[in-house]
């Protein structure tokens, strides 16, 4: 369990800090990641911010694979004291106990479901948080599409394209 609290007026330094900091721990078997990021501005539903230090927290969170799992709004219908996790079905029963003394900060109660086990599977799953993105995005960027669907169907389409991203992906 990791509990943060970020300053409406941080810098920018700092919140990147912050994101490695979040990106290391993601590699937890199971991480609880709460508090109060102070972001009213995303759009929790559609994923969306407004403003580029809400954008980049957003892309942390979808970089290290993060689920949101408060639903309530708290203060002026902002959602700003999250609960994150990196396993599904480890949070639940999440729910806003009110106002801790003169704070305008709201109490959020939740439970820990289960112990967070690793399944083991015989069948091979890819591993994305060792993931090089800048690479594979490199790679997929020198493919000249225009050359490589010239003429295809969406069925011929999608396999050369299906075949394209498994070859980038080795």
């Amino acid at each position: 369990m990791v509990s943060c609290y970020g300053p409406p007026d941080q810098e920018d330094l700092t919140d990147e800090a912050l994101y490695r900091q979040v990106g290391a721990a993601s590699c937890s078997q199971a991480l609880v990641l709460m508090g109060d990021f102070n972001h009213p501005n995303i759009c929790w539903k559609g994923n969306t911010a407004g403003h580029k230090q809400s954008r980049r927290f957003l892309e942390c969170i979808d970089d290290n694979f993060l689920l949101q799992v408060t639903e309530e709004s708290m203060r002026r219908g902002a959602m700003l004291d999250l609960v994150l996790t990196n396993k599904d079905g480890l949070v639940g029963d999440v729910k806003l106990k009110g106002s801790l003394g003169c704070s305008d900060h709201e109490m959020v109660e939740f439970k820990i479901l289960r112990a967070a086990r690793r399944a083991h599977s015989k069948l091979p799953t890819l591993d994305f948080r060792r993931t090089d993105f800048g690479l594979f995005r490199d790679l997929i960027a020198r493919i000249p599409w225009d050359k490589a669907l010239e003429g295809r169907g969406a069925q011929d389409s999608w396999l050369v394209f299906k075949d394209r991203l498994l070859q980038a992906q080795e």
